[in-house]
């Protein structure tokens, strides 16, 4: 069951999937449709699931699910894997790449692995001022306060 985004409660469950790349205008309406349908039907076990989903800046696909009346289970998480992994065929980009960071360079959002934002730190090209997007963060309230944040308070500390 799709609902709005801001709706669902602060304990809501999250995943966040970047993009290795911005998506382009059309690559963003096609994707939000199909994600519009993926939602509206996605279940576990029969049982609708109350869930969301927005896209920032051109680059992270973020769901959201209230797991109060229905949990999702480990088939329904692997659907909304697979269907992450078209999105990845469909339009050639990296969604599922644990690996790699991005941050803020002024409005722009770069994307670098893991070695090269490292290699950054030691050239002192990134610092612990420097946004950064913590994708792991677990629930709505986690993503709201602690996703676009200075590196000193995300994980990405620990290479500074």
């Amino acid at each position: 069951m799709l609902v709005e985004f801001n709706t669902l409660p602060d304990t809501s469950r999250v995943w966040i999937y970047q993009a290795n790349r911005s998506l382009t205008d059309d690559e963003l309406s096609e994707i939000t449709v199909g994600l519009n349908d993926f939602i509206k039907d996605w279940a576990a076990h029969g049982a609708d699931l109350k869930a969301a989903f927005e896209i920032r800046y051109k680059r992270f696909i973020i769901i959201a699910l209230d797991q109060s009346e229905n949990a999702a289970t480990g088939c329904s998480i692997d659907a909304s894997v697979h269907y992450i992994q078209s999105l990845e065929k469909k339009y050639d980009i990296d969604l599922l790449d644990k690996m790699n960071v991005s941050y803020k360079q002024g409005e722009y959002i770069a994307y670098k692995s893991l070695i090269d934002f490292k290699k950054m730190v030691k050239q002192k090209a990134v610092s612990l001022k420097t946004v950064v997007f913590n994708n792991l963060v677990a629930t709505k309230g986690e993503y709201d306060e602690f996703w676009e944040v200075p590196a000193s308070e995300s994980w990405h500390a620990r290479f500074m």
